[in-house]
Protein backbone atom coordinates (compact mmCIF):
# COMPACT_ATOMS: atom_id res chain seq x y z
CA UNK A 1 0.00 0.00 0.00
CA UNK A 2 1.71 3.44 -0.96
CA UNK A 3 1.92 6.04 0.73
CA UNK A 4 0.90 9.07 -1.34
CA UNK A 5 -1.43 8.64 -3.39
CA UNK A 6 -1.52 10.95 -6.48
CA UNK A 7 -4.82 13.46 -6.74
CA UNK A 8 -6.35 12.57 -9.65
CA UNK A 9 -6.22 15.19 -12.37
CA UNK A 10 -9.69 17.67 -13.03
CA UNK A 11 -12.21 16.72 -15.41
CA UNK A 12 -12.57 19.74 -18.18
CA UNK A 13 -15.24 20.19 -19.84
CA UNK A 14 -17.20 23.09 -22.07
CA UNK A 15 -19.86 24.86 -19.50
CA UNK A 16 -21.71 26.53 -22.61
CA UNK A 17 -22.61 23.01 -23.85
CA UNK A 18 -22.49 21.17 -20.95
CA UNK A 19 -23.73 20.80 -17.53
CA UNK A 20 -22.30 18.85 -15.01
CA UNK A 21 -25.33 15.79 -13.59
CA UNK A 22 -25.81 13.34 -12.06
CA UNK A 23 -28.09 10.26 -12.60
CA UNK A 24 -29.74 8.31 -10.03
CA UNK A 25 -31.86 5.51 -9.85
CA UNK A 26 -35.04 5.38 -8.26
CA UNK A 27 -34.87 1.68 -7.29
CA UNK A 28 -31.66 0.75 -6.73
CA UNK A 29 -29.89 4.20 -5.19
CA UNK A 30 -27.21 3.77 -7.93
CA UNK A 31 -25.49 6.89 -8.71
CA UNK A 32 -23.56 7.72 -11.99
CA UNK A 33 -21.88 10.76 -12.76
CA UNK A 34 -21.22 12.71 -15.86
CA UNK A 35 -22.53 15.42 -18.60
CA UNK A 36 -25.70 16.50 -19.50
CA UNK A 37 -25.69 18.48 -23.19
CA UNK A 38 -27.44 21.05 -22.53
CA UNK A 39 -28.91 21.60 -26.51
CA UNK A 40 -30.43 17.70 -26.67
CA UNK A 41 -30.30 17.14 -22.44
CA UNK A 42 -28.25 13.69 -23.52
CA UNK A 43 -26.85 12.34 -20.68
CA UNK A 44 -22.85 10.87 -21.26
CA UNK A 45 -21.59 9.09 -18.34
CA UNK A 46 -18.42 9.43 -16.69
CA UNK A 47 -18.09 7.59 -13.70
CA UNK A 48 -20.11 5.21 -11.33
CA UNK A 49 -20.25 6.79 -8.04
CA UNK A 50 -20.16 3.97 -5.00
CA UNK A 51 -20.61 6.38 -2.29
CA UNK A 52 -20.53 10.07 -0.79
CA UNK A 53 -16.89 10.14 -0.91
CA UNK A 54 -16.84 9.50 -4.59
CA UNK A 55 -19.70 11.76 -5.48
CA UNK A 56 -17.06 14.54 -3.26
CA UNK A 57 -14.17 14.22 -5.19
CA UNK A 58 -16.25 14.36 -8.62
CA UNK A 59 -17.37 17.65 -7.34
CA UNK A 60 -13.55 18.58 -6.71
CA UNK A 61 -12.37 17.27 -10.18
CA UNK A 62 -15.04 19.19 -11.96
CA UNK A 63 -14.83 22.48 -9.71
CA UNK A 64 -19.09 22.69 -8.86
CA UNK A 65 -20.41 22.52 -5.57
CA UNK A 66 -22.86 19.53 -4.65
CA UNK A 67 -25.82 21.69 -5.09
CA UNK A 68 -24.80 23.14 -8.62
CA UNK A 69 -25.60 19.39 -10.01
CA UNK A 70 -28.46 18.70 -12.38
CA UNK A 71 -30.19 15.89 -10.63
CA UNK A 72 -31.58 12.81 -13.76
CA UNK A 73 -34.04 10.61 -12.59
Amino acid sequence: MPLFRKKAPPISYDPVAQQPALRRSICTGEMTAGFADRDTGRFHELMLLRGEGELEEFCRRVGVRREELKIIY
